[in-house]
């Protein structure tokens, strides 16, 4: 235990105490919601991000032993561990200084030094590198040719096999490939050419920026190395990556020859053959992979950040929804939700060419809304969206009717999904398509949740990253923003229930059907009666499962039932009901808090437990506005330099953001054109889904790119 929380102390610079405390229950399988949630005061008071950073590098300390384990039982069985090296194996704290330990044991194809040594040549390479300075070139030579038998055919040969066993020796030299990486992390550079047959090729032409390229590796933003990397895998581009060789070859000569004579002539060239054979093949790979890592991270941790945005997006609530998936030859697909979601209705209508059945279309959207006491309109921003949203604005409704034009990112995967068939059996995929817009306006994150993340497309660059860390990333942001926001157990989805915490897929599909088979559930202990949904389960989830209307009103709140005696006791001493203690905020701002302190409850969760009181199952998310894009711009030929339009942000990038401002193409906000200032990180200035005013600074109709400038936060 204390060697991992060394290794994490040193790592996250957080008390020790409190990472002691936070592996602890990490190891009894409690969550990082619930841990940030309701263990303040083991933790510390720890955020989530920080029991992220705890989660990450105790993961990677447990790769880096369980790596220990196996290198240090491959050499006990090739029977060449010694206590010296034993004892370098464990204290290593990183995979690349445990690999440097293990590379003269791993077991390689057939190498050059491996058959110099079946030749004989180790005892004449042991001469070489002894460096004896009384050896003369004559020596060298006359001591060669005593190895030249068998398949050793000639001086030469004889030192050229010692010389590849020689550039072995220095390839497996820790201190030399460290002073390698050290070269390539500093001073490495990326270049890249275009193959010639693609310089005119159209796929290609999306990466012409790197058809001839280069840049420090230290330095290249994450999208950009991303970018390379993905036109070199396609065969558009070759890259390289380049250091000084003279300075790196000098440094390794230092390091090894003591003097100038016939025997540093020989070793000189073994340097030679081993750089550019061995160490910078191999080293210059590390150094890319050790870049895109990086970049990787970056490009996870946008996503991750664009994701949770758009999770925790405006609902509108329960409200009664009509949703259109609009569409022009195909007609607009129509659906009529309860205030829960349920499909009430579906229909298609025809309002656009080349039917243009306008007239119809109007009365149908009329009588429909009358009829399932429609409160709100959701019209999906794909294909005939605008066209859409302009017919409907002309309907006269008999009641007011906000109109929503909503993203239609991943419904089709949706549509298409087995989650969506099992809900929509009798039906096809256009109706679930319309169903899954309504609801994304009613509630994206219930919604987005039965969607795989990447299909939602906030990010870039999402297949060509990690896709093992990808995941993780994605679902702790899920996981996070589900437990944030609280989940209604008698109303909510299989995919919802799986991301409560101490939940998951299989329990999620017990709550369902048990709440199926026996009604809703009434209390939180009645959650105790799901099968297989144990005391350890319980606790993680409770506090995160809400039960609208039942028989204790704690169970709509944050509370955790563990805390259920402390309040109760809180309103005995204040001579009042729980239910007349809630949102009571001059009773509870009275109550001194120390008195109830314990063992188990300290200050930290006390304070919690009175803001969750004051508004008990306060939704954490913004209200849904209404928003409506300039009408008179149709496509990028009607946009002009200068002119000020209103946007929503589709899309955050670690260079910028991608601005809808009503046309197929979305308009780039520069990160240097969010502010006059200096802006380090995007996010800091606009978020995802927000409504803001751009001024338009540049369009290029050819390649369809538009350059915007922040004008105005909304």
């Amino acid at each position: 235990m204390t060697a991992i929380l060394t290794f994490i102390t040193s790592q996250t610079q957080l008390p020790k105490k409190s990472v002691e405390n936070t592996v602890k229950l990490l190891n009894e399988d409690c969550t990082i919601p619930f841990i940030s949630r309701y263990r303040k005061e083991l933790t510390g008071n720890l955020d989530e991000v920080q029991i992220g950073d705890i989660v990450k590098f105790k993961e990677q300390f447990e790769v880096v032993e369980k790596r220990k384990l196996a290198i240090l039982k491959t050499l006990e069985e090739q029977e060449v561990l010694t206590s010296e090296l034993q004892k370098k194996i464990e204290e290593a704290t990183d995979l690349i200084t445990l690999e440097d330990l293990y590379l003269p044991f791993k077991k390689k194809r057939k190498t050059k030094a491996d058959t110099a040594r079946e030749n004989g040549l180790e005892p004449l390479a042991k001469i070489i590198m002894a460096q004896s300075r009384s050896l003369g070139t004559a020596d060298i030579s006359s001591i060669a040719l005593k190895y030249v038998k068998g398949e050793v055919k000639s001086e030469e040969e004889a030192l050229e096999g010692a010389r590849h066993i020689i550039a072995e020796w220095i390839n497996e030299r820790a201190d030399i490939r460290n002073m390698l990486r050290n070269q390539l992390e500093r001073y490495a550079t990326i270049s890249t050419k275009v193959v010639k047959k693609f310089i005119d090729d159209e796929k290609a032409q999306k990466f012409r920026d790197y058809f001839d390229w280069n840049e420090a590796l230290n330095k290249i933003p994450s999208h950009r190395l991303l970018a390379i990397l993905r036109a070199t895998s396609e065969g558009f581009i070759r890259n390289k990556i380049e250091i000084d060789d003279e300075k790196a070859l000098s440094k390794i000569e230092q390091k090894i020859i003591k003097s100038k004579d016939a025997t540093s002539e020989q070793i000189k060239l073994a340097i030679e053959d081993s750089y550019k054979r061995l160490l910078l093949p191999a080293l210059s790979n590390e150094a890319l992979s050790a870049a895109k890592e990086k970049a990787d991270e970056t490009a996870i941790n946008v996503f991750a950040k664009n994701l949770k945005q758009l999770l925790l997006g405006s609902p509108l609530g329960e409200k009664r929804v009509l949703a259109i998936d609009p569409g022009f030859k195909s007609g607009c697909k129509v659906v009529c939700l309860d205030a829960q979601g349920g499909l009430e209705h579906n229909e298609t209508i025809y309002p656009h060419a080349p039917k243009n059945d306008m007239k119809g279309a109007m009365n149908k959207i009329s009588s429909l809304a009358d009829a399932h006491k429609i409160e709100a309109i959701a019209i999906g921003n794909g294909t005939a969206s605008r066209e859409t949203e302009q017919f409907i604005k002309r309907i006269h409704f008999k009641n007011p009717m906000q109109v929503f034009v909503v993203s239609e990112a991943g419904a089709s995967i949706y549509s298409a999904s087995k989650i969506a068939r099992d809900e929509f059996p009798n039906y096809d995929v256009t109706v679930r398509g319309s169903v899954s817009i309504g609801r994304r306006l009613q509630d994206p994150l219930a919604e987005l949740v039965k969607i795989d993340a990447k299909s939602i497309g906030v990010g870039q660059y999402q297949h060509d990253v990690d896709q093992t860390k990808l995941k993780s990333s994605l679902d702790t942001s899920v996981e996070l923003c589900v437990n944030a926001v609280g989940v209604n157990i008698n109303t909510a989805s299989i995919p919802l229930l799986s991301y409560v915490s101490g939940i998951g897929p299989k329990l999620a599909e017990n709550v369902f059907n048990f709440r199926e088979e026996n009604g809703a559930f009434a209390s939180r202990e009645e959650i105790k009666k799901v099968p297989r949904l144990g005391g350890k389960a319980f606790e993680q989830a409770a506090g995160f499962l809400r039960i609208k209307s039942g028989e204790n009103p704690l169970d709509d709140s944050s509370v955790h039932p563990e805390s259920y005696k402390v309040v109760s006791k809180m309103a005995t001493d204040e001579k009042v009901r729980i239910s007349e203690l809630i949102g009571n905020k001059t009773l509870l701002q009275k109550i001194n808090l120390e008195k109830y302190t314990s063992e188990k409850i300290g200050l930290p969760t006390l304070k919690d437990i009175i803001k969750e009181l004051e508004k008990p199952g306060l939704d954490i998310r913004e209200e849904a506005k209404v928003f409506t894009f300039n009408q008179n711009i149709k496509n990028i030929t009607d946009l002009q330099e200068g002119q000020l339009l209103p946007g929503i942000v589709n899309n955050i990038t670690n260079f910028g953001c991608f601005v809808d401002v009503g046309i197929k193409e979305s308009g780039l906000i520069h990160v240097s054109n969010l502010s006059d200032s200096f802006v380090k990180d995007v996010n800091e200035h606009v978020h995802l889904h927000q409504q803001i005013v751009v001024k338009v600074l540049d369009v290029d109709v050819e390649r369809k790119r538009i350059q915007l400038k922040l004008h105005k936060l909304n």
